[in-house]
């Protein structure tokens, strides 16, 4: 099973676009299923790189968020999409979080 191909071609449901909350749910159920198959860190952030790209390119946002995401994504050289790919990671994993 190739499990980056599965994350970068799920179809995704128009109403997790809607809600930023169940959006960075359902990407975070991603991570873990990649993390669960043997995926490395590395991989998964390359793969979140493509799934982005993809994203920026074919989706339009549903919401402030997305359109910020995408506006940084688009402005963004290769270096600094990995960067947010990885930030992003580490925010729907609860990494860094503060309340």
């Amino acid at each position: 099973m190739n499990t980056s191909t599965n994350m970068t071609n799920t179809d995704v449901d128009p109403a997790l676009l809607a809600d930023f909350g169940k959006w960075k749910e359902f990407l975070g159920d991603k991570i873990d299923q990649a993390h669960s198959a043997g995926m490395s860190n590395q991989q998964i952030a390359d793969t979140a790189v493509k799934f982005g790209s993809y994203l920026a390119n074919k989706v339009d946002p549903k919401n402030v968020q997305e359109r910020l995401l995408k506006q940084m994504w688009d402005v963004s050289s290769k270096e600094e999409q990995h960067t947010l790919a990885r930030i992003i990671i580490n925010l729907v994993q609860g990494q860094g979080t503060t309340h």
